[in-house]
């Protein structure tokens, strides 16, 4: 490798290469963030830059005179750094001085949960302060950092590392960037692939979303029950079918996803209950809602996978207490639903185990650092998390799952003979937690060939659509602890949950008018409806999106 003590060539490459670095050079910046010892004596002098196969020197010194100067410290490396064009020196000037974290508590709590390790282990790989090929030293450094001031910018961390040499990979770095590029293209591909479909049904009115003083007049009982897993009562929202609506078979228990609440889905309660269903919403105490605001004082570390056990445990009391007549639910066949991971929890209950070979699959994806699917870091931690064995309740007739995942726990075709009822997941195509195409498409391949399963998507929706807080009547931005804008939630959130909701009751009506294992078929549909796209799969077109 050809050492230069000049930073032209790194000038030059910038250059020709100068919308790939952008992006690479953000990636690292938010990377950092998810990053504990006393700091050294000593900290680097250099910087070492690998591109195109060579190595450049930089002096952290001068670099951190050019950037606290606002690029008008005169040095050679000022003077390189004149040859770009203005926008590039300004990025680069932004992503040294910016603070990669801006909240001191909750990011001690951030490093030191599984999904930051996990990530400044990948890191690592970009940014090699001398031979640590874990992140341990970042991680060190920046804790100490944090003892001494709120936030830590790019600068901060590069001249407090303690080291002999920095080296910063843009090769490895420009690598990870086409891939994350190509699984963006993917998305984007089937986006487009939606769009060609013909449109089977249009609608102009939107869909009917109920007033306010309406929603009101409908309310949940609150109860708790004593469960043995848990040192206070668990609490719980039961919706009961309305005076005068049909009677329904089927009752449902919907779990909330992680930092979730049953507030949350008092839209989906509401609905259900005016058509007859009866409907549970449990809470999870450690990975709800005050789980998060625990997280944000920086006081708890991020809930992950190693709360799904105590979820599990939670539903199994719930249908217990039910069956013994601790409280009265009426219906005879069981559905299970969730959002996010409340719909990988109704998964797991229907006994559906990890199939062999996952940390050999999670290996391969932890390579390139998963930020278009960050589901898969949480199925990843299932390697270290011991699973109940779980069986299928008793009555259960279906699962209804809201931007679900386990694509990396369950490859095509694994689930054939363990879910054994129809199941509907949807998803929206701005998910880049869950995203559809490896996600809800990929999971449906897994699952039995059920003429009623289905896929649900909505165009412009994203994974928080389902959610909904206060205050988004009154312009889409929640009030509550997730304060949901547009960015997060997608577009026209009421709408989409009101399309959700009729993609429910249909799916449930469809599951009451089945006549033993004659199923009723999902009908593909094509809905458009003001600006909202709706797509309802079958098996055979999702297998037809994915594999395009």
């Amino acid at each position: 490798m050809r050492e230069t003590g000049s930073t032209s060539g790194l000038v030059l490459a910038l250059r020709r290469r100068s919308t790939g670095l952008r992006l690479a050079a953000g990636c690292v910046c938010s990377l950092l963030f998810f990053g504990v010892s006393p700091r050294p004596l000593w900290a680097a002098s250099q910087l070492e830059v690998q591109i195109d196969g060579t190595v450049i020197p930089f002096s952290i010194g001068d670099l951190a005179k050019w950037a606290r100067s606002d690029g008008r410290h005169r040095s050679e490396l000022s003077t390189w750094f004149s040859l770009l064009a203005p926008e590039s020196r300004a990025g680069v000037l932004e992503l040294l001085q910016a603070p990669v974290i801006l909240d001191r508590s909750m990011a001690r709590q951030l490093l030191n949960s599984w999904a930051g390790r996990q990530l400044l282990d990948q890191i690592a790989d970009l940014v090699r302060v001398d031979d640590d090929t874990e992140g341990v030293i970042v991680r060190q450094t920046i804790n100490d950092l944090l003892t001494r001031q709120q936030q830590v910018s790019s600068l901060d961390l590069l001249e407090a590392l303690p080291a002999e040499s920095v080296r910063l990979d843009l090769d490895l770095l420009l690598e990870l960037a086409s891939s994350w590029r190509m699984q963006l293209e993917r998305q984007q591909q089937l986006v487009r692939s939606l769009d060609r479909s013909p449109v089977t049904a249009t609608v102009s009115e939107p869909a009917a979303v109920f007033p306010q003083d309406a929603d009101a007049l409908l309310e949940p009982r609150l109860m708790s029950l004593a469960v043995p897993h848990r040192e206070e009562p668990l609490g719980f929202q039961l919706w009961l079918p309305v005076e005068g609506a049909p009677k329904r078979e089927q009752w449902m228990v919907l779990m909330p996803g992680l930092g979730g609440s049953p507030d949350h889905f008092r839209w989906l309660g509401r609905g259900l209950s005016r058509r007859g269903w009866a409907v549970l919403v449990p809470e999870h105490p450690g990975s709800d809602d005050e789980a998060v605001q625990a997280l944000l004082e920086g006081r708890l570390s991020p809930p992950g996978a190693e709360v799904l056990p105590a979820r599990l445990k939670d539903l199994d009391a719930l249908l217990k207490a039910r069956d013994q007549g601790v409280f009265q639910v009426p219906g005879q066949r069981l559905v299970l639903a969730g959002h996010s991971l409340g719909a990988f929890s109704a998964l797991l209950s229907t006994g559906a185990s990890p199939a062999p070979g996952l940390a050999r699959r999670c290996t391969s994806v932890l390579r390139d650092l998963p930020l278009s699917n960050l589901s898969r870091l949480l199925q990843c931690q299932l390697v270290d998390v011991a699973l109940p064995k779980q069986v299928a309740p008793k009555g259960l007739s279906a699962v209804i799952g809201f931007n679900s995942f386990g694509s990396l726990l369950w490859p095509a075709g694994s689930l054939s003979k363990t879910v054994k009822v129809p199941v509907l997941l949807t998803g929206g195509t701005l998910d880049l937690i869950t995203p559809p195409i490896s996600e809800q498409l990929g999971l449906l391949l897994a699952m039995p060939a059920d003429p009623s399963s289905r896929v649900v998507l909505v165009e412009g929706a994203s994974h928080f659509s389902p959610v909904r807080v206060e205050g988004q009547r009154q312009g889409g931005r929640g009030e509550d602890l997730f304060q949901l804008g547009e960015e997060l939630v997608g577009v026209q959130p009421l709408q989409v949950q009101a399309l959700l909701e009729q993609e429910v009751v249909q799916f449930l009506v469809d599951q009451e008018q089945s006549n033993g294992e004659q199923r009723t078929a999902a009908k593909t549909l094509h809905l458009k409806r003001g600006e909202l796209h709706l797509h309802r799969l079958d098996r055979e077109a999702a297998s037809a999106l994915v594999h395009q």
